[in-house]
């Protein structure tokens, strides 16, 4: 069933990309411009993997807008589930079945799971010369104790990740971590760990950095001063940059959508605006893994486009609430079960996801470490005229890549 399903995908992937390829000049059209060197699709050896992938980036969104307050949301989905695949290459019973589940992986063994990985960290590091795009890995442990080497050799082999003893009694081992972290993300994120628990035993580290230019950049000279109508129903001033082109755009019952697209078209964003009458929330809570391929098929239109330069950082603790809430709970608990990673008993005592995000005329930086703490257990219509697209209101966007669809990152925006 499952090579069936592999074969299936691939063949409405091969369909996708020769209605993609249809015409030359469509084929080289990005953003009204013509590149030089046209992305070419990534394939995969399971594409079936991508929808299952983005239905987990959606439960996650929702989940963490459930527990939030805060006007924005932003995550990188993409660095929350390599850290979990990571620390899931040392789980059994109870315990990896809840974070498969969790993580719309239930029909896929460990060994597919980790070689998926492989090959979809290292084509989305080469899809773009022209767009910067780190994606790390590391695990530290507590010196002088000893890690399964199963469990460290798949974490370097598909993972590519560092696997370092620390003395954790030190007071200087916070920063040596956090130092990695400001390393991959360019500063970004400078700190993920505070403080380092007398219980701790291991943490396993993802970092996502992305830096792309649009294909076609705002001209500054049109960045004028503007009304943002905020999700509490005040409204502020924004710096409101403007281009009218050519954008692949769409609309459903819940949603206008546009995607900009970074470099040579391997990466773009879609920015969602509700529909009248609807919100970021009626928005969020129609995304699914079948809603996004369906959004993914837009069509080219002139638009004259309104979007606020933006910058947000968060930081979120998923182990209080959003996993478990998730179905994630045994990992947690007494009940964990990580045998995999070393003979002593371990559990999952916090998973610390923290974003950073900017977009300007220029393009889009965006950045997000997932750490992940164990510590021993205690015992569309045509249009003739242009299309408006004033994104004056709350919006969610996602970061993703163009051909396959897997997203980067996803944020909600309440006020800028």
């Amino acid at each position: 069933m499952k090579k069936q399903m592999m074969i299936a995908g691939l063949t409405l992937l091969s369909a996708a990309v020769v209605g993609a390829c249809a015409t030359k000049r469509e084929k080289q059209r990005i953003d009204g411009m013509t590149a030089a060197t046209p992305a070419e699709p990534i394939r995969l050896e399971h594409p079936e993997k991508v929808a299952d992938d983005n239905a987990f980036t959606f439960d996650l969104l929702r989940a963490v807008r459930k527990h939030t307050d805060k006007a924005n949301v932003f995550i990188s989905p993409l660095s929350v589930s390599m850290a979990l695949n990571m620390t899931l290459g040392g789980a059994a019973g109870t315990t990896a079945d809840e974070m498969r589940t969790a993580l719309h992986e239930s029909g896929y063994s460990q060994a597919d799971i980790n070689a998926y990985s492989k090959r979809l960290r290292e084509a989305l590091l080469r899809a773009d010369p022209q767009t910067t795009i780190g994606i790390a890995n590391s695990i530290w442990y507590r010196q002088g104790e000893t890690l399964r080497t199963a469990f460290t050799n798949a974490n370097r082999t598909y993972y590519g990740a560092e696997v370092r003893p620390l003395d954790f009694a030190s007071p200087r081992s916070p920063k040596v971590i956090n130092d990695w972290c400001a390393r991959q993300t360019r500063k970004r994120i400078p700190q993920i760990v505070d403080r380092i628990p007398s219980d701790a035993f291991l943490y396993l580290i993802n970092a996502v950095y992305f830096k792309g230019t649009w294909a076609r950049t705002f001209d500054k000279k049109n960045t004028k001063p503007a009304e943002f109508h905020k999700a509490d129903g005040s409204t502020e001033k924004v710096q409101m940059m403007y281009r009218q082109g050519d954008y692949r755009y769409g609309t459903n019952d819940v949603c206008r959508y546009l995607e900009m697209s970074y470099g040579n078209g391997a990466f773009g964003m879609v920015v969602m605006l509700p529909q009248e009458g609807k919100t970021t929330r009626d928005v969020m809570a129609s995304l699914s893994g079948e809603r996004w391929k369906q959004m993914r098929q837009m069509n080219n239109e002139e638009v004259q486009l309104y979007l606020p330069r933006f910058r947000t950082e968060c930081t979120y603790d998923l182990a209080k609430d959003i996993l478990p809430g998730m179905g994630m709970k045994a990992a947690f608990s007494p009940e964990a079960d990580f045998s995999g990673i070393a003979l002593k008993p371990l559990r999952v005592s916090g998973v610390v996801h923290k974003t950073f995000v900017e977009v300007t005329e220029s393009g889009t930086e965006a950045a997000a470490v997932t750490s992940v703490e164990m510590v021993l257990m205690s015992l569309p219509v045509d249009k003739k005229e242009p299309v408006l697209f004033r994104v004056d209101r709350p919006f969610v966007f996602a970061i993703c890549e163009r051909s396959t669809g897997a997203i980067l990152f996803i944020g909600e925006i309440g006020e800028i």
